[in-house]
């Protein structure tokens, strides 16, 4: 009898380790392969909010460049430069969006007196690597991208670093974890802390509502990506930027909670600004507010930027 008990519980125990470590691979496996749009996609969807203008993009002074990622991959990136000046913004692209989706960043800040690059993060557009780390890795290579563009430039000209949702929080966390050699950045829609957005997205989408499938996620993306969940957090990072951040998001989002950005304004030291636009889904704000949009990063320049320096914004 004890012997067929020990028989049973070992079988149930073995069953639950064996499910337990399937529902890890599958999780994980969610979270480094999210599923990206189609390329063809967010050129038409671009075009047809007109906010990519393809007359611009064929004939606009530009160099596509190959960026050697620490991380062992390339990445693809644009150099737009249809201004005389070194002034130039980096430009971040969310999770499962490409290069394509900036361009409307990069016209934006053309009209503010800045160049621009534009590139694809790993596994996303043209560029290399196998999996998504939503900042972890993508920080490497935003020092890479930064790394290039100084190089280029020869230390000359006011380099700033914008980012949309996954790329704000890459933005925050090279700022804020490698160097904080930008100039500013503007952090739109990013979440705080990676471990609390998924737990909210599962409680949100799934009838789950414990955190023990988080941790579970945890120990599975460390043994297969190499990375802590602990490393993905935008609310430590911004405890040691220096440099200016612009906040923004969007009161309606209910896929990144406003209150992550306001969290982080609230704890980022020295000089920043926060913006929550009253119109607006996830990633939305320039979108549907793009003439508010466009002043409020010119008034951050303004105050912040070119408060005490001889250079002006070229406004149209």
């Amino acid at each position: 009898m004890k012997k067929r008990l020990l028989w049973i519980f070992g079988l149930i125990s073995g069953t639950l380790g064996a499910i337990t470590a399937i529902l890890g691979y599958l999780f994980s496996s969610s979270i480094m392969y999210m599923k990206n749009k189609d390329a063809a996609f967010i050129l038409q969807r671009e075009k047809e909010a007109k906010r990519f203008d393809e007359v611009w993009f064929d004939h606009v002074n530009k160099e596509e460049m190959w960026v050697d990622s620490p991380n062992g991959y390339s990445i693809k990136a644009i150099h737009f430069q249809p201004l005389q000046t070194n002034n130039t913004i980096i430009i971040c692209h969310g999770v499962t969006e490409n290069k394509i989706n900036s361009v409307k960043y990069a016209r934006l800040f053309e009209r503010l007196g800045f160049n621009s690059v534009v590139y694809d993060h790993r596994r996303h557009g043209d560029s290399g690597g196998k999996t998504t780390s939503y900042g972890h890795y993508e920080k490497y290579d935003l020092q890479a991208v930064m790394k290039t563009l100084k190089q280029k430039l020869g230390g000359e000209g006011i380099i700033g670093v914008q980012g949309e949702s996954m790329g704000a929080a890459t933005t925050l966390l090279y700022a804020g974890t490698l160097e904080d050699e930008a100039d500013f950045y503007i952090s739109d829609c990013a979440f705080s802390d990676f471990s609390e957005q998924l737990y909210y997205l599962m409680t949100k989408q799934t009838p789950l509502r414990n955190s023990i499938a988080i941790k579970l996620a945890g120990i599975f993306l460390r043994m297969r990506d190499g990375y802590s969940l602990k490393s993905i957090s935008p609310k430590e990072a911004v405890t040691k930027i220096e440099k200016p951040v612009l906040f923004i998001h969007s009161l309606p989002d209910d896929f990144i909670l406003p209150e992550m950005t306001i969290e982080m304004y609230s704890i980022k030291p020295g000089p920043k600004k926060l913006k929550l636009f009253d119109i607006g889904p996830h990633a939305q704000s320039f979108n549907m507010n793009p003439e508010a949009y466009e002043l409020l990063v010119a008034d951050f320049l303004k105050e912040f930027i070119f408060k005490d320096k001889d250079k002006k914004i070229a406004l149209n």
